[in-house]
Order: C-alpha cells, then sequence, then structure tokens
C-alpha cells in the first residue's frame, strides 16, 4: 500500500470517530445498523417527489440520487486495535438540466419536503449559470429502464461479518509479523456499501447495492547498526467483493518468488513472506542505473496504467476541465483524430470496463442511469477512444455515453470518473517463467510504490516493493534502490510481451482523487505480467556531488 493511501484510510478511520455530525463524514452508528435496508418503495416516492418538484420549477431533464453510504474501518498496529469505526451517511441529491444549463442541490433531509426544496434550489442554481451565457448542454440519449436493481456478485456480506473475527483476523496476522522479527506492524481493513438509488426523467428507477473492501498492512524491519530500515507492504487488491475475498484458496493463489493472489487472499501467508522480505531488502544489492528489460508483475503494472493510461485518456482531462488542479493530457483530440497516433506497441490493448465481476468500478449502472459496458481505449496500439459521459458524447462522435459518471455522495455531483481500464491479456500461450528465460539483462519488479509523474500525463517515474535482478534467463537475486523512467509513448511503445489470461490480476486504487470540490472514487486496473524492452533504471539511493 502507498503510505498516502495508509494516512488517508486511517485519518478516515480517525475522522469517523471525531467528526460524527459531519456529512462529508456520517455519524456513527452500530455495526448491525447498517443491516438495516430502506424500503424501495420508500425510495421512489421520494424521488418522485423531487422529479415532479424539478418538473414544476422548469426543468427540462432532471435526476434524484437516494444514497446511503456505509463504512467500516477496523485498524491495529502490532498487538492493539487502534480504532474501529462504523458510519453511515444518509441523503439526496438533485441535478436538473434548466434553460440549457446544469444545476444542483443537495440535502440531507430525506423526505419529500426535502427533496422537493432540493430540487427547487437545483433548478433555479441552474436559471442563474444560463445567465452566464455557456452553450447549451447536449445530453446523449439515453432510454429509460423502469424499475431495475443491481448487486454486487459476492459470497458473504463484510459487514455481517462480527467486528471480533475481523480484528481476530488482523492481530493474528501482525502477530506472524513479530514473531518473525518485524519491529513495527499495522494492518487495516476497510469495508464500503454504497446502498444508491436513481431515478430521472428519462424513465429510470434504478436501485443498486454496491459493496468494495480493502485489507492492507505494512511490515517495518529495523537495522540499528546502519540505522536504516525496510518495509514491505501487502500484495492484496482492494476489490468489489465480499469477505470471502479473505477466506485463503490455493487454486487463486499465484506462486513464484512470492505468493500473489487473485479472487482469494490469505493475509497470513502474505504477512509472513512479507516481514522475511523486509529483512532481505535491508542486505539487498543496490540496483545499478542503466538500461533494462522489465518484467512488471499486475501488482505492479496496475498503478503505471493508472497513472500513464486511465489518466490521460479521460476526456474532461484532454478537453481542459482539469486543468486547475488535476492537469492535462498530451493525448490531446488531434492526435484521436488522426486515427494512427501510436500510444504503444502492436501488443497494447487496453479497454475501460464497468462491467468485470470482483472489480472495484463494477456496477450495473452509473450515476445518470447509463447502463455500464466494455469499449476499446487503446488497439493494437493505437489511441481509438476515451472515457465519456452523457454531456461529452457528441464531442467525440458518441451516440450514446460510455457509462462512467459516478460522484462520491449523495451531496456531490456527479461527473466523469475513470472506469477500469485494463491491459488485456496477450493471445499467445505465455508463462511469467517462459517469459524470464529469454531476458538476458532485466529486472521483475512486484508490488507498487512511490511515483511521480506531470501534468500531462507523459514523463514518469515508478518505484515498486520487491526487486529480482533477471540475469541470462533466471533470477538472481533481489535488488534494491530500483525505478524506472520514461516517457508514456515510449514506454508502452517498448511493450514486447504480454503473459496469457492464465496470469491476468487485478489491482486498484481505493481512493482517486479528481476534481474541485475534491472527490475519491475507488477503480480498478488489470493486466498480465508484461514485459517492456530497454527501460531506464535509476538508483534511488545515489545522491547527486
Amino acid at each position: 500500500m502507498r503510505r498516502r493511501d495508509f494516512i488517508y484510510l486511517t485519518g478516515m478511520g480517525a475522522g469517523a470517530m471525531m467528526l460524527p455530525g459531519m456529512p462529508g463524514f456520517g455519524k456513527t452508528i452500530d455495526p448491525q445498523e447498517a443491516l438495516n435496508a430502506v424500503d424501495v418503495r420508500i425510495k421512489k416516492e421520494l424521488a418522485d417527489a423531487g422529479l415532479t418538484a424539478a418538473k414544476a420549477a422548469g426543468a427540462s431533464y432532471a435526476d434524484v440520487r437516494i444514497g446511503r453510504y456505509l463504512n467500516q474501518f477496523v485498524i491495529t498496529r502490532e498487538n492493539r486495535v487502534l480504532n474501529v469505526a462504523n458510519t453511515e451517511s444518509y441523503g439526496i441529491g438533485v441535478r436538473v438540466i434548466a434553460n440549457g444549463c446544469w444545476g444542483f442541490a443537495a440535502t440531507n433531509e430525506v423526505t419529500k419536503e426535502g427533496i422537493a426544496k432540493a430540487a427547487k434550489r437545483a433548478v433555479a442554481v441552474a436559471k442563474a449559470n444560463a445567465k452566464i451565457g455557456s452553450p447549451p448542454v447536449q445530453l446523449a440519449p439515453q432510454k429509460g429502464y423502469g424499475e431495475v436493481s443491481w448487486k454486487t456478485p459476492m459470497e458473504k456480506n463484510a459487514f455481517e461479518v462480527p467486528i471480533k473475527d475481523k480484528v481476530d483476523l488482523l492481530l493474528t496476522a501482525n502477530a506472524a509479523a513479530i514473531s518473525g522479527g518485524a519491529n513495527f506492524v499495522n494492518s487495516l481493513l476497510f469495508a464500503v456499501n454504497e446502498q444508491k438509488y436513481f431515478a430521472s426523467t428519462d424513465g429510470s428507477y434504478i436501485d443498486q447495492d454496491v459493496h468494495r473492501l480493502y485489507p492492507n498492512f505494512t511490515v517495518t524491519k529495523i537495522d540499528p547498526s546502519k540505522g536504516s530500515f525496510e518495509t514491505r507492504n501487502s500484495l492484496s487488491s482492494p476489490v468489489g467483493m465480499g469477505y470471502e475475498y479473505l477466506i485463503p484458496s490455493p487454486s487463486e493463489t499465484v506462486q513464484g518468488v512470492t505468493p500473489r493472489y487473485k479472487k482469494r487472499y490469505d493475509i497470513i501467508e502474505d504477512m509472513k513472506f512479507a516481514t522475511k522480505q523486509a529483512g532481505e531488502k535491508l542486505t539487498a544489492k543496490t540496483v545499478e542505473p542503466g538500461k533494462y528489460d522489465l518484467v512488471l508483475d499486475p501488482s505492479h503494472l496496475w498503478l503505471t496504467i493508472h497513472e500513464s493510461v486511465g489518466h490521460p485518456t479521460e476526456l474532461d482531462r484532454v478537453l481542459g476541465y482539469e486543468a486547475n488542479f488535476a492537469g492535462t493530457s498530451f493525448l490531446t483530440l488531434d492526435k484521436w483524430k488522426s486515427g494512427n497516433f501510436k500510444f504503444g506497441s502492436d501488443k497494447v490493448n487496453v479497454v475501460g470496463d464497468k462491467t468485470q465481476v470482483g472489480s472495484l468500478g463494477a456496477v450495473g449502472y452509473d450515476d445518470e442511469g447509463v447502463g455500464t459496458k466494455k469499449w476499446d481505449i487503446i488497439k493494437n496500439g493505437t489511441l481509438v477512444n476515451y472515457q465519456a459521459i452523457r454531456d461529452q458524447a457528441h464531442i467525440i462522435g458518441l451516440k450514446e455515453s460510455q457509462g462512467c459518471c459516478y460522484a462520491q455522495s449523495w451531496q456531490d455531483v456527479q461527473f466523469q470518473r475513470m472506469p477500469n481500464v485494463s491491459l488485456l491479456p496477450g493471445k499467445t500461450p505465455l508463462s511469467v517463467d517462459d517469459m524470464i528465460k529469454n531476458v538476458e539483462k532485466g529486472i521483475y519488479i512486484i508490488g507498487n510504490g512511490s511515483f511521480s509523474i506531470d501534468q500531462q500525463r507523459y514523463n514518469f517515474q515508478f518505484g515498486g516493493q520487491l526487486f529480482y535482478e533477471i540475469k541470462e534467463g533466471k533470477i538472481a537475486g533481489m535488488l534494491n534502490d530500483v525505478a524506472y523512467q520514461a516517457n508514456t509513448q515510449e514506454f508502452w511503445n517498448s511493450c514486447a510481451q504480454v503473459c496469457d489470461e492464465r496470469d491476468y490480476r487485478l489491482g486498484g486504487s481505493f481512493n482517486d482523487g479528481k476534481g474541485q470540490p475534491s472527490q475519491s472514487s475507488a477503480v480498478s486496473h488489470g493486466s498480465s505480467t508484461t514485459r517492456f524492452n530497454g527501460v531506464n533504471v535509476i538508483n534511488t539511493k545515489r545522491k547527486i556531488g
């Protein structure tokens, strides 16, 4: 886990305890209260009150989102529990078009009267915006679905598992680290349940029950004789699954220099290896800078995909809408219009996908009532598409939205967010061992680490968790102080091989930030182990001068 992720999650857990009255954090609740769902008939009545009020006030289009957002944090360190928090945030957001402009308002007064007031405020905001004289909103057509529902496919609701069981699991994992010689260890489990109801004047009434889970830890070992320390973070992935993810299964474990995991995760096993490897990193050979062929495990490559492919293909970023905060994109419209912009080698096939089971971004419908789908973004190395929502689709000639609109809560307006963006596996049978056999001088990288990338998502640097030297087709031992540098186009054009679907795994970000005011979303990125030739590697420990 990246340090900023751990700080974010632990901070959220602490904040939830200290600020129970703030709508952004919600209120603290008893864990059992999370299991009490709101009757869908009540939600439909509330939504109809909002839609009726919006149309009466002059809206040409309106949608209502009724959201109940549940969060559970369990945070431990060594042999003690640091925090347990259960929060609920419940309210309504109303978005409208009036006089050709958007308006939005939200309320935590979950009554027919409360939603009607919010609808009228949203229309007033839209009419005020219209006076500025901006071009009218062009919405891609969207059929109404009637009354439909969707739920995250799962076997075991994490909110139904007793807190004690979760604490026991984390403390058992911590104990494995301490017995293995760790100086420090912290671990956490974060569960999310978004109960979302969407209704619109298009005729949709969509009830969704979305679940996500994130187990993680960091192990630290110290060498007091040198005054140095090393860490190794969990190789788990945040998932769009239930608690079954934490039930180990040998068939879902990828063997090799260290175990890695697909649809099931063994936190105890991973903790034991992490503790051993943190110690090995203390004595690992420091890397010699130069050009190497890189073999990148999916537990590492997901972050490179996220930063160098996912973000630059967001259409709002391409258009400059995010320039003030998140930045722009080197993938400008002229490159897409050319039809031949070579983003990567012929091996690079990248898709946007809001449907993949077990992923963080999987839902049945996005937050403006569009059924989710899968589409090509990079095809045989060529840029062929972006990520677009209803009011952007016409800009790139689409007849419908790609279904990637999202808001982090009921009180935030929905906007374009990254879908799951994944590198498709190779079509030719290829295992990781066979890939490594053909590498003369290379580095095998597992797990994500620190990174840096410019505002156009072009020049970057990435580190990792574990680094292994490859010499003449064999793993020659652990390395340390490794980071690689490249520009996005150069890097993806150096892609030489992608392992087949047997090695395909998901990684992801539980809190991807974007927008002003900033919102957080969760997104997965899949890949198989991939080889990149002749990439520049630096030594992060060396000092200049």
